[in-house]
Formats: structure tokens, sequence, C-alpha cells
């Protein structure tokens, strides 16, 4: 990576003056640092006991996740991999028997206490539309999309170096982000790592860095802050140590990153919240991909086992970096795909059904919605909100459940009810899936 490039990498990441680093190296936020004793003056923006990281898993090829999962194995002719890697199991999710396939059940009952399967309707099979998806079919004001809105209100609150998403793992044009209509970059690990780990690099100097910044805020240490915020802000203050040891293990991280693939994407979205870089991440996890030719479903039996398997790998790697309770994950495709009895070898596009995931502190384990019967195959059926169950009587019609999915995530994670129904102009809130 030529230095023109890595600049303007680096400008990207931590803003004017590189001060996420200094944050980082300083244990001061970077409000702060930007804003002096402005700061101090400014209530806080969202809930910050609710506010949430999000890493999102998101694909422009429609995999076939929604087959395979709790709430598909109700109705006999519903197709599913008959290989033994994808054979029916019973677990418990969220106090309830449910069935899946195996992979899912392999989870451990930690992270199935934190899952919901949500089955909606995003209403298009094409898959350019993955763009509309994200912008929830043009149920968001001004057109801006879901992770993008999602990240103008909790980065104010989490004090995010940036507020605009990063995209780690976008595979095709269609899985690109965009920001106040403006197209955002893709940063892929391999990147991320050049800028970071060369032996000049931003992590290598964060020592020095500390010296610098500190120094330099000495007027507000000494002359500006009254005594309440100086002892507020000696106590965020991070010690020399405690500099090198975040040094060293990020470093360590980020070395090991070899390729762009999704073990390396799950490194960089996890070394980008704890340099609290971004409130919103995305990452492209395979999960059986546009498999309209896949014989006896081997493609979708083996990327559905390593794709569960990511998940369980980066829910480990959170629970060891103590973020469990920090950051959600959650997945949202362009579609999903057809179910009935003739999908044995392949399944075509369901602009009637798709499943999305969260697994997160703020949501109730479970599965929200259910599938039936739709355009002689099977689509997602209406929900009630109170208690989250799909079927006929349902207050939240098909059509309205991904605009509904976005307003309960940001229900979740702390946002206030008068914007999420100013941004979010359809759909209602699934409170059966808030924790």
């Amino acid at each position: 990576m030529n230095f023109t490039r890595r600049k303007a990498l680096m400008s990207a990441l931590f803003g004017a003056g590189y001060v996420g680093l200094r944050a980082l190296a300083t244990g001061i936020p970077a409000g702060i640092l930007l804003k002096g004793r402005r700061a101090f003056a400014e209530g806080a923006a969202c809930d910050s006991s609710k506010a949430q990281f999000i890493i999102l898993n998101t694909s422009g090829n429609g995999d076939p996740i929604n087959a395979n999962v709790p709430g598909t194995y109700e109705d006999p002719n519903i197709t599913h991999s008959a290989d033994p890697t994808m054979a029916p199991t019973q677990f418990m999710l969220g106090g309830a028997a449910v069935r899946a396939a195996l992979p899912w059940s392999t989870l451990p009952q930690s992270v199935l206490d934190r899952t919901a399967f949500w089955h909606i309707m995003t209403n298009t099979p094409v898959h350019p539309k993955q763009p509309d998806v994200l912008k929830l079919m043009g149920n968001i004001y001004a057109g801006e999309m879901l992770p993008s809105l999602l990240a103008k209100q909790l980065a104010p609150c989490m004090g995010t170096v940036q507020t605009q998403p990063i995209t780690l793992g976008a595979t095709s044009p269609s899985e690109g982000l965009s920001f106040a209509g403006q197209a955002l970059p893709l940063i892929p690990p391999l990147a991320l790592k050049a800028t970071l780990t060369s032996p000049t690099g931003p992590l290598s100097n964060l020592k020095a860095l500390r010296d610098q910044t500190l120094s330099q805020l000495d007027d507000l240490y000494r002359s500006s802050a009254n005594p309440s915020q100086k002892k507020y802000l000696d106590s965020l203050v991070a010690s020399q140590a405690e500099v090198r040891n975040i040094r060293q293990d990020l470093l360590n991280a980020l070395t090991a990153i070899k390729d762009n693939s999704i073990t390396s994407q799950i490194t960089a979205a996890i070394a980008l919240i704890q340099m609290n870089v971004t409130p919103v991440i995305t990452i492209h996890i395979p999960f059986g991909g546009d498999n309209h030719t896949d014989a006896l479903l081997a493609n979708e039996a083996r990327q559905t086992v390593s794709g569960v398997a990511a998940i369980g790998s980066l829910m480990s790697q959170l629970a060891a970096a103590g973020l469990s309770d920090k950051v959600t994950f959650m997945s949202l495709n362009v579609f999903g795909r057809t179910l009935g009895p003739s999908n044995t070898d392949g399944r075509q596009h369901n602009a009637n059904h798709q499943v999305s995931i969260t697994i997160g502190k703020p949501f109730k384990a479970g599965v929200i919605g259910g599938v039936g019967p739709v355009a002689g195959d099977y689509g997602a059926l209406a929900i009630n909100s109170q208690n989250g169950r799909g079927g006929a009587g349902g207050d939240v019609e098909p059509a309205a459940t991904l605009a509904a999915l976005g307003k309960t995530v940001m229900t979740g994670l702390g946002v206030d009810s008068a914007v999420i129904d100013d941004q979010i102009t359809s759909g209602k809130v699934i409170s059966a899936a808030l924790a």
C-alpha cells in the first residue's frame, strides 16, 4: 500500500489529527479531545446504558439462511438438506424447545439465550436491490440505509471516532454502504493490517502519541477544568502499561490477518471496536450463496456449517475481549430462498421470506414471526407485535416486517421513540423481541 493511500485510510479511520488514535493512546474520549471544555456541557445524545456496537452480516447473494432455522421445521413440505451435518435437531431457545438444522444447536447456550430468528419479507427477488433492502425498501427518511441510520444515532452516545459505518467484507457493489447519500469506501482486512501494523505504523507509536497528547492537554488539566472535571479526566487517562498492552494486543491480532476471509473480517471488526472507531461494521459470512443449481443442497449444507461456526467464533472472541454485553450481531440479506418440495437440487429467489438474526443483550431469544404457504411456495406471516408469533391476526403485515425489524433494533439500542418514528416511516416495534 503506497503512502498516499495509507494516509487517506488513516484519516478515514481516525479523523483529522488522528484523534481516534489519540483517544486510544490516552483513554480520553475523542469528543473531549476535539471539543475540550465544551464537551462537558453537552448532554448525552442517547441512552448509553443500551447503546451497542453493531456487527452486521449482509449479503446481496440471497443466501439460504432462511431454509434451515427454527420456524421452518413445522411444515413437512418445506425442503431441508438431507446431509447428516444438517440433521433436524432440537434445542432450547428462549425457554422453548425448537428444531433447526444441527449447526444452530452447536452454538453455546449462552449465545442461544440472546439469539432471535426473524421471519420477515423484503419484497424483492432482485440481487441489485440489496441497497434498497438496507434502506428498508424506502421506509427510511431521506433514503438513508439502516446501518448508517444506526450509526448516526449511536455515535454521539458512544463517543466513537467517526459516525460513518465501515464495510469490511462486501463481495459485490450491491453490498457497499452509503451515508447521507455518499458511497462509503470498502476497507478490507488486509488494507487495515497494512495501515496499522507497519514498523512505523500508528500502533507502534502509541506511547509517544500518549505523552504528546497529554502534554498538549496541559491547559485543560491544570487551568480550565474544575476539580470534578479534572478528577474525571484523571480517572480516564490510561497508564503507560495499559497503552503497551493495548498496542501489543491489537498488533498481535492484526498481524495474524492473512487474507480478507470471514475469519479476518471478524478479527478486523473486533479491533475496530476496541479502537472505538465506529458504531457499525458490516461483514459477509457465506451461507450458501446464490444456489440455483446446488446438487442435493451440498453447498448450502457446507456453508451453513461454516457460517454458524463463524458466528460462534465471533461470539467467543467478543466474550474473550470482554465485549459480549457491548456488541450486537445481526444479519439482513436482500432476500431468502424458495422452500417448497421441488427445491432438492437448488433454490430460487424468494421475495416473500428472508430470515434475519439478532444476537445481543438487548434482545430476547426466540422465533419472531413464522412461515406459511404464499404464492406457490412459502413466505413470512404477519407478526403479533406483543407476543412475536406469526399467523393470522398479526398486527404487523408481512410487507411491514422489514421496517418493524429496523424499528425494533433501534428501540433495543436505546434510540428515542420519537426519533425512530420520524426516521422509519412504516412498521411498528415488536415488543416481544426486546429484553
